[in-house]
């Protein structure tokens, strides 16, 4: 292990303030084992001078190597490019908040070492509020219900990999990449380590509401048909509700009991039936629009500029 390069990816937005602070404990952490390391912080369009303090830091210490995006394309892209430029034999993804302790990687690299060929850590406890671990929660069992493989619930993409997995994860050419599900998809040796994630060191989250919606879409959508399939049976259940109405109404009518106006139940019918339509094509929509993306085949983000003259695009 020791003789072998660590990759070390980093997606950066908006944290300027922290990340001397993560690049000292990571320096820390890596000199402690004695381990050759890359760390590649890739800013993804931040707005707070995020990447001149990655130029400077890149200055001081030669083991980084930075890129920033020429927007913000958004976290999985960021992770992806990263992915793409890591030159490692092991190859570990981390956040930039320090929320997932740092100091847990030598062990990640410790079980690879013994055999493993992903290590994932998995969140014991998290530190936000109420209402965001709800959230988090339900996407996760909502994932494991819907998807076609099995993705680790509460693992996020904090994780070591080997060479061989991340050169599999980079065979898929994924317009909107959920690297977690692919990560799962890949298959080989995959263990999972139990850590209590920490509160944010300053600052809040870049993830917005329409984000996580986006991300959790992005995963369901991305491993998972039984949308479609809801959608097919939702068609049949109305079809069969419309059947049963139009037997009460011949009944009604032969019986006597036919009520001419009718207007309550006809809007209540149509509505039902209009309403229907709309959520089953919005679902088919949703699906068409992610081939779309993977049919144009643009690239997953674009490098703007990077600190080192052999990394510039």
């Amino acid at each position: 292990m020791p003789d072998r390069l660590h990759s070390i990816i980093v997606p950066v937005y908006n944290s300027k303030e922290t990340l001397p602070i993560l690049v000292d404990r990571l320096a820390l952490v890596m000199g402690e084992a004695g381990l050759p390391f890359e760390l590649i912080l890739v800013d993804d369009g931040s707005r707070d001078g995020a990447f001149e303090e990655i130029r400077r830091l890149a200055q001081q210490h030669a083991f980084l190597r930075g890129f920033r995006l020429s927007r913000n394309f958004g976290h999985q892209a960021a992770l992806t490019i990263g992915l793409q430029k890591s030159r490692g034999d092991v190859v570990a993804i981390i956040d930039d908040d320090l929320q997932d302790p740092p100091e847990l990687l030598p062990e990640f690299f410790r079980r690879l070492e013994a055999g493993a060929d992903v290590v994932y850590g998995t969140r014991r406890k998290r530190k936000e509020g109420v209402f965001r671990r709800l959230l988090y929660a339900a996407f996760y069992r909502v994932l494991g219900l819907l998807s076609t493989i099995r993705i680790p619930p509460d693992a996020g993409d904090f994780c070591a990999m080997n060479r061989r997995v991340v050169d599999a994860m980079l065979q898929f050419v994924e317009a909107n990449p959920f690297l977690r599900g692919i990560r799962s998809w890949v298959g080989f040796n995959q263990v999972g380590l139990e850590y209590e994630r920490a509160a944010r060191l300053q600052g809040e989250s870049g993830y917005s509401m329409r984000k996580y919606i986006g991300f959790a879409m992005a995963g369901i959508l991305s491993f998972s048909y039984i949308p479609l399939r809801l959608a097919i049976l939702l068609g049949l259940m109305t079809a069969l509700a419309c059947l049963i109405f139009a037997c009460y109404v011949v009944f009604a009518w032969f019986s006597g009991a036919f009520n001419v106006p009718g207007y309550a139940s006809l809007i209540v019918v149509i509505a039902f039936l209009g309403s229907m339509q709309l959520f089953c094509l919005g679902v088919i929509g949703e699906y068409l629009a992610r081939i779309n993306d993977n049919a144009r085949k643009w690239p997953v983000a674009v490098i703007a500029e990077s600190t080192g003259a052999e990394d510039r695009p």
